[in-house]
């Protein structure tokens, strides 16, 4: 393992021409000049709603403030009722929400508030998730945008739903209700929002350091990332199975005892740093995606999937650690029908590296009979005779630089000692569990596991002659060039991923062909990212860092830079098939 890390964990998105951020007090002072207009704070569910009221009120003492939530909107019970059916009684899955944030208010509620709005003057700050729902004649529009790992992170530490009393509940379960309704409104809402805001507050941090920046600023922020090759900021989770590579190789926090997960490329829950004027103000990832679509996937990406990015890239560490939980996917078909997702958790392991005793399980041995293999996973789930995995699961050798399709339906798992960069579709938490080798998770409850689901999706005829023949060694040539070669690793073409891999100790063209390429640097100290035309400043990448190219910029190379040109280096770039619409798929960089 590389004993040193230039691994970059707060990469930048610089916003040109722009003169900074306010924070603080100044922040609010800045909003105050609007003077003959309110100032409306919509904000998104998890923000500290009541620790802002109490900061404005001190700023802004002749201001009136005004909480929407506690004005207009519904009960919880009410609201409970409403959303029963998306919550559903199990742990982990719900079922997508189509609700719209008006669903949550009294529609009287919020004309009243307008009505006392008129009547005290502009002096007056509407605040909440959903206070620009409020009906004003005229108003200064701000959003008060969070990250979802933030809010994840406030969750874990205590912090309720919106509008609940459930801050010491199973996390699993919060986490449930903002992923299926909470997010699903609360993002609805904000592209409503987006393009008529006049400031953007950043309340990842605390409310006395939240960053206000420009309406103009948060929009060319956007415009920048989608018009060059930029990351997301990575974050780290630890695990059951977690292990030490990360912690190693990237420099991360000796506290933990482990990093199971890095999410590296999952926009929507990643943030994005914008260095406005020198000011770094996080937002969500997913704002990029809802501000500039077509810039950003391409013109047959998002007719496909709409304004959501459909390609995933994170790691999964084991190394010194255990196997993941034996596991399945749902099928299209299945993840539709049960959780109203329009696309399934098609995935890919491709070992960045590995013990020499590292395995990955996959698909089932001929002859496994499905009803023994369900009685035993069943048995024990049950707390009997622990399930035999290696008596029904394939278990195949790894080596770094595999990589293994892994189509819904096929059962898997990563086995320990293994660095797995996962390429995969978007979809990241419809995991059916069958079998977790006896673990508990590490809030000390037993880890969800899904045999029932799995039962059903389980594709039987998936055994060891066919892994053999369609998962494995899947490496076709494409092409070469004085320093360089291009092969095609996968993914399955049940799967709607392609991913190519160019080793190289020169320059290699590629070209987006208009749609989104999303790189790893797999081996290799450092490259660079350059524009032939000159569009975009050089970007630097280091070992292991996941980048997105846009759709918009076309052509661009990659070269050994800085630490790599004695080095032979290799990226892997994955895209969505069938979404070019420029050159031909089949040429170099496609």
């Amino acid at each position: 393992m590389n004993p040193t890390s230039y691994y970059n964990k707060f990469p930048t998105i610089v916003v040109p021409g722009q003169p900074g951020a306010w924070s603080g007090e100044d922040a609010w002072h800045e909003l105050s000049r609007a003077g003959s207009k309110p100032i409306v704070v919509d904000t998104y569910p998890g923000a500290d709603v009541e620790g802002l009221q109490a900061f404005i009120e001190e700023v802004l003492p002749d201001h009136r403030v005004v909480n929407v939530e506690e004005a207009g909107a519904r009960d919880i019970s009410e609201i409970d009722a409403l959303i029963a059916a998306n919550l559903t009684d199990d742990r982990v899955f719900g079922v997508m929400s189509h609700h719209t944030l008006p669903d949550f208010y009294h529609q009287e509620k919020l004309e009243e508030i307008a009505r006392e709005v008129a009547v005290a003057g502009p002096r007056t700050v509407l605040l909440g998730w959903g206070a620009a729902l409020v009906p004003l004649a005229d108003r200064v529009l701000v959003l008060a945008d969070m990250a979802r790992w933030e809010l994840q992170q406030r969750q874990r530490a205590g912090a309720p739903n919106w509008r609940c009393d459930n801050g010491n509940d199973d996390n699993l379960r919060k986490y449930k209700r903002s992923f299926f309704v909470e997010w699903r409104v609360a993002d609805r809402h904000k592209r409503q929002l987006m393009p008529d805001v006049d400031y953007v507050l950043d309340t990842n941090r605390s409310v006395r350091e939240a960053k206000l920046i420009t309406g103009d600023a948060f929009h060319r922020g956007m415009e920048a990332a989608a018009a060059a090759p930029f990351r997301v900021v990575p974050f780290f989770d630890p695990g059951v199975w977690g292990g030490q590579w990360m912690r190693k190789v990237f420099g991360l926090d000796s506290d933990q005892d482990n990093f199971a997960w890095c999410f590296d490329c999952v926009p929507e829950e990643n943030s994005v740093l914008l260095d406005v004027g020198g000011e770094i103000v996080e937002l969500p990832a997913l704002d990029v995606v809802f501000a500039q679509p077509v810039a950003l996937l391409g013109a047959k990406t998002f007719a496909r999937f709409g304004a959501e990015f459909p390609i995933r890239f994170d790691m999964l560490d084991t190394m010194g650690g255990g196997n993941l939980s034996l596991q399945v996917h749902p099928l299209t078909d299945y993840i539709q029908d049960r959780f109203g997702m329009t696309y399934t958790q098609d995935e890919s392991y491709y070992l960045m590296d590995c013990s020499e005793n590292a395995v990955v399980y996959l698909g089932l041995k001929t002859g496994t009979e499905p009803a023994a293999m369900i009685a035993a996973l069943q048995e024990a789930s049950d707390g009997g005779t622990p399930f035999p995995a290696e008596r029904y699961v394939n278990a195949f050798p790894a080596r770094k630089h595999d990589h293994f399709s892994i189509p819904a339906g096929t059962v898997h798992c990563s086995g320990a000692d293994s660095m797995v960069l996962e390429i995969s579709a978007t979809p990241y938490i419809f995991t059916f569990k069958m079998w977790d080798w006896d673990r508990l998770g590490l809030d000390g409850l037993p880890r969800p596991v899904h045999v029932d689901h799995a039962s059903r999706n389980i594709q039987w005829d998936r055994n060891t002659d066919w892994a053999e023949k369609e998962l494995l060694h899947q490496v076709e040539p494409v092409g070469s060039g004085p320093g360089w070669s291009e092969e095609r690793t996968g993914l399955h073409e049940l799967e709607f991923i392609e991913v190519r891999r160019h080793w190289f100790t020169d320059v290699v063209r590629h070209d987006t062909n208009g749609t989104v390429n999303v790189l790893n640097l797999v081996e290799g100290e450092e490259a660079v990212v350059e524009s032939p035309e000159g569009k975009f400043a050089p970007f630097v990448v280091h070992y292991a860092e996941t980048f997105i190219v846009p759709a918009s910029v076309g052509a661009y190379t990659i070269r050994p830079w800085g630490r790599g040109p004695t080095q032979r280096l290799a990226t892997v770039k994955a895209y969505v098939r069938g979404t070019a619409t420029g050159l031909p798929a089949a040429i170099v960089g496609a």
